[in-house]
């Protein structure tokens, strides 16, 4: 009995050191710094070229913007105070400034649009009103249920940002697009599209080429808002070019799929529409697809529909498993990230998301609990042509946003938190969570070009700084991350 228990044990210690190896990327930590006013929300995070870092945060009252050095010692600070109406709404970065937005709401009808230009080269923080406009009934100014920003966007070469709005109205739809040259402030043009009485637009993704010309992608349902009408989707997805001279349109129609969203990746002269597809309904996962978009032509030269590689379903259920579950469609994917490496290839990123309520007892009656969750993480690499290399996936549970993703070279570099030890199941699978009890790490998941993968531990959490790479910034080949600041307030830059 004895042996048998020391034998439980070997296997089990085993399962957990088999998995643990250090990260390959040079660790700094920055000296720890105070505050004068009391802010954790991290809205925006950039590094410039020159190793200045940017940080800006949101309290109460202030919006508070920070700059660091190279070696992270804070230089300047400056804060802005802000009203309980105005709220961020996105951010963009190029060169040495980050352009914060806020829309200000003093009336239930009237919207004002302010960009916030924080130049970390010059130590200068300023704000301008961009535009004003009115909504109805109290009719949110930029919609989006995404996890990723998706209306702003800036041109590669920094010249111009785009902002898409609704405007929806009693008795029609419209959406809006005013482009800005980015030095000055000044409106380049502004052009209103997808105007109908009856259709409904739901934004996906917004883009701009180097010419300010603005490719803003779409669902347009056909009646209604719902998704499906006798199990056929209801709706068509549509990718509209908006320029100074011109506006056009072109739909890009679906078979069988059902599709939640799309999100646009600009690669030489084509784009590649990219998103997840489903047999069953716009929530469920069965593959990824890409729809190429040829630039010149403007028209639809391509559409590509691939099923879940089998490796997603090994590192989720097990290599046992996997084949009974590879027809299995998974559940409520958004998507968080779309990265681009220097060879045309993009890599998507999705994370599980979703919501529970457990009634609590408390002593004093029962109340509502509503958790929210992060788990599984799924990645598809898609090279320059839209063919799809390779798909893998992180068995994860968390019950805040806890990764981050950059490309470093060659490998996709996917940064978490999870609990001291992870666990290699005997499936072969490779579990990322905390137990109630454990102690937690960061970990480095490493995927080579090829899709193999190493967990490598950046640092025991236990008596060190806890670090949150959801709030993280990847520029000039270094990632940088700050602290929770819940005892101290640092940053570990990751090279």
């Amino acid at each position: 009995m004895k042996k048998l228990i020391l034998l439980s044990l070997g296997l089990l210690l085993y399962n957990f050191v088999s998995a643990q190896n250090q990260t390959t990327l040079k660790i700094i930590e920055s000296a720890e710094y105070n505050d004068e006013v009391t802010a954790n929300d991290i809205l925006a995070i950039h590094t410039t070229s020159t190793g200045f870092t940017g940080v800006v945060r949101d309290s109460k009252k202030d919006i508070l913007f920070d700059i660091f050095d190279a070696n992270l010692n804070k230089v300047f600070s400056k804060t802005i105070d802000s009203d309980r109406k105005e709220t961020f709404v996105g951010e963009v970065f190029y060169g040495d400034e980050i352009k914060f937005f806020t829309v200000y709401a003093p009336e239930k009808t009237e919207r004002i649009v302010y960009c916030h230009t924080f130049n970390l080269q010059n130590k200068t923080a300023t704000k301008e009103k961009l535009f004003e406009t009115t909504v109805e009934k109290s009719q949110e100014l930029f919609s989006g249920g995404n996890k990723r920003q998706t209306s702003f966007a800036m041109s590669p070469n920094g010249n111009y940002f785009a902002v898409a709005t609704d405007n929806i109205k009693k008795n029609a739809n419209s959406y809006t697009v005013r482009v800005f040259n980015a030095s000055n402030l000044e409106l380049v043009f502004e052009k209103a599209y997808q105007e109908h009485e009856e259709r409904f637009f739901q934004h996906n993704d917004l883009a701009i080429d180097n010419d300010a010309t603005v490719y803003s992608l779409g669902k347009l349902y056909i009646k209604g808002r719902s998704e499906k009408k006798n199990g056929e989707a209801n709706y068509q997805f549509v990718l509209n070019k908006l320029s100074q001279a011109d506006t056009n349109a072109i739909t890009i129609d679906l078979a069988e799929e059902h599709i939640l969203s799309l999100n646009i990746s600009m690669v030489s002269n084509q784009l590649n529409l990219l998103g997840f597809y489903s047999e069953k309904n716009v929530f469920k996962i069965k593959g990824g697809c890409n729809f190429i978009i040829d630039m010149d032509a403007f028209a639809v030269k391509s559409k590509k529909i691939y099923k879940l590689p089998i490796e997603i379903y090994e590192d989720l259920y097990g290599e046992d498993k996997a084949d009974n579950k590879k027809d299995k469609e998974l559940s409520n994917f958004y998507v968080d990230y779309v990265l681009k490496d220097t060879n045309g290839n993009t890599y998507v990123l999705a994370e599980a998301f979703y919501v529970t309520q457990t009634y609590v007892s408390t002593g004093y009656g029962v109340t509502m609990v509503t958790t929210p969750h992060y788990d599984d993480i799924l990645i598809l690499k898609f090279d320059a042509q839209g063919e799809l290399n390779w798909g893998r996936s992180v068995f994860k549970k968390s019950t805040s946003p806890s990764y981050n993703a950059f490309l470093k070279g060659d490998d996709l570099h996917v940064i978490l938190n999870s609990g001291k030890n992870l666990l290699e199941k005997k499936d072969g699978r490779t579990k990322v969570s905390k137990g109630i009890f454990e102690s937690s790490a960061l970990y480095d998941f490493v995927y080579t070009s090829n899709g193999e993968v190493s967990y490598n531990k950046i640092q025991d959490n236990s008596g060190n700084t806890y670090y949150v790479p959801f709030y993280g910034t990847y520029e000039n080949d270094t990632f940088i991350m700050t602290s929770d600041g819940k005892k101290k307030k640092q940053f570990m830059i990751l090279k």
